[in-house]
């Protein structure tokens, strides 16, 4: 495990030591060792046309004519920042992003669900449906985490945290440009494991969780390099207090909720992402400067590693066919990759809601505006030519 550890200025660099077995002939790596700042990056440098993989499918067709390596570049890869509520990730993952020319992917929430692609707030339909099947989002969790829906609402950040983390890969391989994220798919268990902790979800539930990941996640890419900004129980508490309502009498307002959290994030979420992905962690007690963090990244050589090695294994792919299977995978079959976390799980109560009920969620939800038809096949929402369209997915 490699990781660089900031307190108070001073760097360190910790690395163990690893069983070294006989190498065979490496293969052919497109991707390049390093990252490389804004500052010492070529002011003509132009990333090649990308992909518009977000308006046009890429399948077999396409993969026969483009290609995916000739895109990448030093900086294609994917960074995640993560840490405890209120660190300062939002400012540093944008900072960040913008020092190294990568696309920042703000944190998933539920407007993700609950803003449909035409805009429509489909919170707005509370009043037509049961209690089991309402709007939950981050601010009724904060305010009211002992509700019944809770449990359903953490799954629902694991899914939508699912399908940016695909959408994450798509870019990258499209377009060859890197991504911040603003936390990921994989430190998600840090919630989850502090409402089981703390009585808001069962231990029932809990396992439909890991076995909804262990269907779903071993089929992504995981993370190039992952930046833990560190931050003390206390200050957090601090910082917490200082925000905007609901935050200062929420659940992250309360020191157990908080020291648990960072248990679970520095000794599960981090030393098992650790075992792929570098890791960097520094002392955000005081924010410090981004282009420190940059001069850090730029030193870590990402190609260090043999054949054998777990660390960078996901991103060491021989053969541009398999480079393009894998783009296929990622940029046109997404919803397969999220719909296998479904998990039938009828004997776990706080997962499931009665028949009656998901026949009235079913008839409301689906007959909302922009809802009844796929995206670009909705009249009354103002799509036209809808009788010259051959596919669906764009307005």
């Amino acid at each position: 495990m490699s990781v660089s550890l900031v307190r108070g200025g001073t760097r360190f660099l910790q690395r163990a030591g690893r069983q070294l077995l006989p190498a065979p002939v490496v293969p052919l790596r497109p991707q390049v060792a390093g990252i490389v700042g804004k500052a010492l990056r070529d002011k003509d440098y132009k990333r090649p046309v990308p992909f518009p993989y977000k308006k046009d499918s890429y399948g077999l067709l396409s993969a026969m004519v483009d290609w995916t390596t000739h895109r990448f570049d030093e900086n294609s890869k994917i960074l995640v920042v993560d840490g405890p509520v209120a660190a300062g990730k939002t400012k540093f993952a944008k900072e960040l992003a913008e020092e190294l020319d990568m696309m920042y992917m703000p944190e998933a929430n539920m407007d993700m669900v609950y803003i449909n692609p035409y805009g429509y707030n489909m919170r707005q339909l509370d009043p037509q449906l049961p209690d089991s099947c309402k709007s939950y989002d981050e601010k009724d969790f904060l305010t009211c985490p002992s509700h019944p829906n809770a449990p359903k609402f953490q799954f629902d950040m694991l899914k939508i945290r699912l399908e940016q983390y695909v959408d994450a890969l798509a870019h990258v391989l499209n377009t060859g440009q890197g991504v911040v994220m603003d936390r990921s798919v994989y430190s998600d268990c840090v919630f989850m494991e502090t409402m089981v902790q703390f009585g808001y979800m069962s231990k029932e539930a809990r396992m439909v969780y890991y076995e909804s990941r262990a269907r779903s996640m071993p089929v992504l890419m995981r993370p190039h390099l992952v930046i833990y900004l560190d931050v003390p129980v206390k200050e957090v508490q601090r910082r917490v207090a200082a925000r905007p309502p609901p935050y200062p009498n929420s659940l992250f307002s309360k020191p157990e909720v908080l020291a648990h959290m960072e248990h679970v994030y520095k000794q599960q979420y981090l030393k098992e992402i650790s075992t792929h992905a570098e890791l960097l962690i520094y002392d955000w007690t005081e924010s410090g400067d981004v282009e420190v963090v940059v001069e850090d990244i730029e030193r870590i050589n990402f190609d260090d590693y043999g054949p054998y090695d777990p660390k960078m294994a996901d991103w060491r792919i021989e053969r541009e066919l398999d480079w393009s299977s894998v783009r296929i995978k990622y940029s046109k079959y997404k919803h397969r990759i999220v719909h296998s976390m479904s998990v039938p799980a009828y004997s776990v109560d706080e997962l499931i809601i009665n028949a009656e009920d998901a026949n009235t969620f079913k008839n409301v939800w689906w007959n909302a505006p922009g809802m009844k038809y796929e995206v670009g096949f909705n009249a009354d929402q103002g799509d036209q030519f809808i009788a010259l369209k051959t596919k669906a997915g764009f307005i």
